[in-house]
């Protein structure tokens, strides 16, 4: 993504955005006084007997009709048909708005779903209620056979979710069933070669969508490129990413591609961005931690492990001394919060803006320091020279890619892309140590801690609110005025009572963090085992902390389920994760 865009066509996005909410009082969800209220301007687009109604604004593209046609989000519009290559999207689009692709339910489009992925009941079209979302909402509508994925930003949710709340099945509508994981044909394991980028000195590119895989095997035969930057998360990304699975990701780091993972989420305060951070320092800090935790989440669904760095994407700024603590602050968030499952933290920018501020910030021990730069400089030189924005003595040890031009096209065995170029010099670095590794987290009882007690569930309620990016201070057993603090303002964050007090909701909000797994009977790991910790704290009984999901587990989160009037499966989805995590 460029950090070069002319403002002017910045807004004209918002713009745009801005027509359509006008005129689209229908769509947002509405309450018992609006029920009434008459649709206005609307238009009803069907497809595969999947039938919905967008604003009458909206774009609606046809992909049979116009194939090369490339999945933007940063005008409203409704994308119908199979995706082709998307080796067209220009690399400057920047932002999102809202929009909707309503695609067939092929083993290409199977690849995408996830454990967040709803499916509408029996001869149903509209998506459950409680469909979960970080900046997308993937729905399988299988008796219209269509995948239907919405992407939205914080303000455009509500009208997204009323666009799909007037989905119908039509006439036409033939069922076609989502594969399931056991499923599918493709038994190779989906996961990346090793942590990414790992180390690489060289060129690459990034693009705004994900290569085909065929553009892929044509420019690693024939370009100067072996790396690729690749948006994997955040509510601001500008391009769909219909190729983008944890199968593209194993076939690329298998092929020798290197990969260095990008979100785009907030912005900077001091722009005309529709998405941007709190001016607030330990609000935009806050934000930074739920930027991370999204990231980890997609980087773990696409096989991405611990040990990678993840770029956060913070386009161009004029920059104020307000607006450079709002920015710094949200990086200390997404570092802590990516160092706390074990990712390193890379951050993107323009090097006159956002690299030069972190740059006068390094030795500011206010902050949490990035791992790695990448910044954006078209000074046409491929090296890692930052010039007068940076000294060369910060982030030297294999810490930089350098975007030296942008918005280029260029071909190769036949496949045009428009790219911006990188060159690398990375290394793997050393992996941060998750922040509670030292502590000891595993209890029979989460009994409640607050101002005045003292001991080890202190030291590790201080460890988990230090690790959720709320500083409680040194993490010394004694529970005083810094985490209480800390303490309310994680409860804030989380809409749960600020009484400054760690009781069973925020025991079970705290230990619950992370990645979001599908998790069942037979499943293993440390997603399991923060399952565990957190039944114990929301049951208010023993769950036994062993990592291993077995049939006392398996019960433990039936009951949890059920008396959380959540669907009673003993699978840990999307759903159970939320409702943890929200601390209930």
């Amino acid at each position: 993504m460029s950090s070069r865009i002319p403002w002017r066509a910045r807004a004209r996005a918002g713009t745009a955005l801005l027509a359509v909410l006008a005129g689209i009082g229908a769509f947002a969800v509405p309450g018992p006084a609006a029920a009434a209220s008459p649709p206005e301007s609307r238009q009803t687009v069907t497809y595969h007997g999947y039938r919905i109604e967008v604003p009458a604004d909206w774009q609606v593209v046809d992909l049979a009709e116009n194939p090369s046609a490339c999945l933007r989000f940063d005008r409203p519009a409704v994308y119908i048909g199979e995706p082709a290559d998307q080796n067209d999207c220009p690399a400057e689009v920047v932002g999102r708005t809202a929009g909707i692709v309503v695609e067939p339910i092929t083993a290409r489009a199977a690849g995408q779903a996830t454990a967040a992925t709803a499916q509408t009941q029996r001869g149903k079209a509209i998506a459950p209620s409680a469909a979960s979302s970080n900046d997308t909402i993937q729905i399988a509508v299988e008796d219209a056979g269509v995948l239907v994925t919405a992407a939205h930003t914080p303000e455009t949710e509500s009208l997204v979710r009323g666009v799909l709340a007037s989905a119908e099945l039509t006439k036409g509508a033939e069922r076609i069933e989502l594969p399931r994981a056991g499923q599918r044909s493709d038994a190779t394991p989906l996961a990346a070669a090793g942590p990414q980028p790992g180390s690489y000195l060289g060129k690459g590119f990034d693009a705004c969508t994900a290569p085909s895989q065929s553009a892929m095997n044509a420019w690693q035969a024939s370009s100067p490129y072996s790396a690729v930057g690749v948006y994997i998360s955040g509510s601001f990304r500008g391009c769909a990413q219909p190729n983008l699975t944890a199968s593209w990701v194993t076939s690329q780091t298998n092929n020798g591609w290197r990969l260095f993972p990008i979100d785009v989420g907030r912005q900077a305060p001091c722009t005309s961005y529709s998405l941007k951070m709190s001016t607030d320092p330990a609000t935009a800090k806050s934000q930074g931690v739920t930027a991370a935790a999204g990231a980890i989440t997609a980087a773990s669904n696409l096989g991405i492990p611990a040990g990678s760095a993840i770029y956060s994407d913070i386009e161009a700024y004029t920059s104020t001394a307000s607006c450079k603590a709002a920015v710094l602050s949200y990086l200390s968030g997404w570092t802590e919060g990516l160092h706390s499952s074990g990712y390193l933290s890379g951050f993107y920018s323009s090097a006159a803006s956002g690299i030069k501020d972190a740059a006068s910030e390094y030795n500011n021990s206010a902050y949490t320091r990035v791992d790695h730069l990448f910044y954006a400089w078209w000074n046409g030189a491929a090296d890692t020279n930052t010039g007068s924005y940076a000294p060369s003595s910060y982030w030297s040890g294999h810490q930089r890619i350098h975007q030296y031009a942008g918005e280029v096209t260029e071909s190769y065995g036949g496949y045009s892309i428009n790219i911006d170029r990188d060159y690398l010099d990375v290394g793997n670095g050393t992996p941060p140590t998750p922040t509670c590794t030292g502590a000891n987290l595993d209890f029979t009882a989460y009994t409640t801690v607050q101002s005045g007690s003292t001991g080890n569930l202190v030291r590790a309620a201080q460890c988990l609110l230090k690790a959720a990016g709320f500083d409680p201070g040194a993490p010394d057993g004694a529970f005083g005025p810094a985490t209480t603090t800390a303490t309310r303002n994680f409860q804030t964050s989380k809409g749960l009572t600020a009484d400054g007090a760690v009781g069973a909701k925020t025991w079970t909000a705290l230990l619950s963090r992370g990645s979001t797994p599908t998790i069942q009977n037979g499943s293993t790991g440390e997603a399991v085992t923060r399952l565990q910790r957190a039944l114990t704290a929301a049951l208010g009984r023993t769950v036994a902390v062993d990592g291993d999901f077995g049939s006392g587990t398996d019960q433990a989160v039936r009951d949890y389920q059920s008396s959380r009037a959540l669907t009673v499966d003993g699978i840990v989805g999307s759903g159970t994760w939320d409702a943890l995590q929200s601390g209930k």
